[in-house]
C-alpha cells in the first residue's frame, strides 16, 4: 500500500515513454513519408533529367567549345538547383525516420512511373520514316 501510488507513477510515465517511442519511431516516419513521397518522387525525377542534361553538356564543352555549348552547360548548372531542392528534402526526410530503403524505393518509382510517361509522349511524337 506504501508504494502504491509510485508504481502507478511508474507506470504513467513507461506508458508515456512506450507512446512516445511508437510516435517517433512508427508514426512520425509514416506520416513523413505519405507527407513527402509525390513530392520526392517529382525532384527524384526532375534531378535525375538536369544531371543528365549538365552532363551531355558538359560532354558537349569538352568535345566543341563554342560559345553556344558555354551557354547550355552554364544554364545546365543553373538547373542543378533542382537537386539542392531534392537533397534537402532527402535529409528532412531522414530526420523525421523515413529509412533509405523506402526512398531508394520511392526514387526508383518516380523513374519506372515518369519513364513510361516519357516512352509515351516519345512514340506520340516520333517521326516515322
Amino acid at each position: 500500500m506504501k508504494y502504491e501510488k509510485y508504481l502507478i507513477a511508474l507506470n504513467i510515465v513507461a506508458s508515456v515513454a512506450c507512446i512516445s517511442l511508437a510516435i517517433k519511431y512508427v508514426a512520425v516516419p509514416f506520416a513523413a513519408a505519405n507527407i513527402y513521397k509525390e513530392q520526392y518522387k517529382e525532384l527524384v525525377f526532375g534531378c535525375d533529367n538536369v544531371m543528365r542534361d549538365h552532363l551531355i553538356a558538359k560532354n558537349k564543352v569538352i568535345n566543341d567549345k563554342t560559345e553556344d555549348s558555354i551557354k547550355q552547360l552554364k544554364a545546365a548548372e543553373v538547373g542543378l538547383m533542382t537537386c539542392d531542392d531534392y537533397d534537402r528534402l532527402r535529409k528532412r526526410m531522414v530526420d523525421l525516420g523515413v529509412s533509405e530503403g523506402k526512398l531508394s524505393m520511392f526514387g526508383l518509382e518516380a523513374i519506372e512511373e515518369k519513364a513510361e510517361d516519357v516512352r509515351t509522349f516519345v512514340r506520340t511524337h516520333e517521326f516515322k520514316y
